[in-house]
């Protein structure tokens, strides 16, 4: 059984199911614009990608990563769309492939916390440790599963369905292409990988059903199922901007030189000969490593298609569960797996950033521990008698407080919308004003 593009391009939207077409933009025009013009979008100005409060204004944030991400996203989207324009319904183009791309890599990062992946392994660890797994005890496994394994993807899903414009009903509205292009694990936590990725939480679990039935996702196991399509064109943009602008921020911080750089990005262009008259200039080493750059995306690119079309049918079945990028051109899996080598062995243990990511689980702790100790006071004392401090904790939360009648599990999860949307800054400020006056 194949998936069939008239269902999995439908302009239907969740939440508002009969707009209208609009002079001048199309559907997947509309989500590209609801994204971008959101607020949680927005505040991933503020938020880590790599290198946490970088005073270095060339390092890349949640937000130019997301844009630069959605860029190569747009291109891969229309020209797969250009491979298989027989096979598209008549109301869309291969340009409306690329908007479709180019969205889902824009909301990809929209759920995750401040201070990069450091921040969702501090959310993680605080529940399993004995603090947090007290306020858990009341829960079933899994609830507890969805909480203890805090995931950015099942966030961001999360935040475009339920939190982002239309709380509880809706959120940006986006159509269900457009999400199920950005749903890289179409399954829930109970289901994770090794490294726990899954992309719903229990409470988006309804919604992920109808999404899966209106876009036609093969079924693979009890709410398990099988990506759009399109979803592999996202991570493949992802991953061809995490390979390239990782080292880029490294050489920006003199973490890497451009010579120790070079020989990854040459691999990368699928030319280790690959040269350039700047490279034997007195350019800077910023631009010396554009020039590679763009040779290596176009590359990187063309390889990722190929295998695309390649596994069309494994693709279109279901079946097919590579990475566009690791399955192509030799030299391009070759340089992916040196660059991932280099970021875990040269990178990530930079004294600055191990300095900070510490820094960030106390101050995610704190957080943490305020504001689900007042949410699990107010549950426990039906909202009355609350503790001044209490009080004043869910005073901060504003409407996104929740009542004292839910369930903690509903409970805990609006404490984790609210901390995971926090920048990096305010993050850190609120954790020092909240566990101790400063001035």
């Amino acid at each position: 059984m194949l998936m069939q593009w008239q269902k999995l391009l439908t302009p239907k939207r969740y939440g508002h199911e009969d707009l209208p077409e609009e002079l001048g933009r199309s559907h997947f025009h509309k989500d590209h614009d609801r994204i971008i013009f959101s607020s949680a979008f927005r505040r991933l100005g503020r938020k880590t990608q790599v290198h946490p409060l970088a005073l270095n204004d060339h390092i890349h944030t949640r937000l130019t990563h997301s844009i630069e991400v959605g860029s190569i996203g747009r291109t891969l989207g229309i020209r797969v769309g250009e491979l298989i324009s027989d096979k598209l319904p008549e109301w869309v183009s291969p340009h409306d492939l690329g908007m479709i791309v180019q969205s889902a890599c824009l909301a990809h990062d929209i759920g995750n916390p401040p201070f990069g992946h450091a921040g969702e392994y501090a959310i993680r660890d605080w529940f399993k440790q004995s603090s947090g797994e007290r306020l858990l005890k009341s829960l079933s496994d899994a609830e507890k599963r969805d909480i203890q394994t805090f995931e950015g993807n099942a966030q961001g899903f999360r935040v475009v369905t339920t939190i982002e414009n239309h709380l509880y009903d809706g959120g940006l509205r986006l159509t269900y292409p457009t999400l199920g292009t950005l749903i890289k694990y179409p399954w829930l936590s109970t289901q994770a990988t090794e490294k726990g990725k899954f992309s719903c939480y229990r409470t988006e679990l309804n919604f992920m059903q109808k999404l899966a039935a209106e876009l036609g996702l093969i079924t693979l196991g009890e709410n398990h199922w099988c990506r759009h399509p399109l979803a592999y064109l996202m991570e493949a943009a992802d991953d061809i901007c995490y390979a390239i602008l990782d080292l880029e921020d490294a050489m920006e911080l003199n973490i890497l030189s451009f010579a120790r750089i070079k020989p990854i990005l040459q691999k990368l262009c699928g030319d280790l000969e690959f040269d350039d008259s700047v490279f034997h200039s007195q350019a800077s080493s910023r631009r010396k490593l554009s020039a590679l750059r763009g040779k290596a995306m176009e590359n990187m690119v063309e390889s990722a298609l190929g295998v695309f079309m390649n596994n069309y049918s494994l693709i279109m079945s279901g079946q097919y569960s590579g990475e566009l990028l690791s399955d192509g051109d030799p030299n391009v899996s070759a340089g992916l797996a040196e660059a991932k080598a280099v970021a875990r062995e040269e990178i990530f243990p930079d004294t600055r950033k191990t300095e900070l990511e510490v820094g960030a689980y106390s101050s995610l702790g704190v957080l943490l521990n305020s504001f689900c100790e007042a949410v699990y006071e107010q549950h426990h004392n039906k909202g009355q008698n609350l503790s001044y401090r209490s009080e004043k904790i869910l005073s901060l939360m504003g409407i996104h407080a929740p009542k004292a009648e839910w369930g903690l599990y509903h409970c805990y999860m609006r404490v984790l919308d609210f901390i995971s949307g926090m920048t990096d800054n305010y993050a850190a400020y609120l954790s020092r004003q909240i566990g101790g006056i400063s001035t």
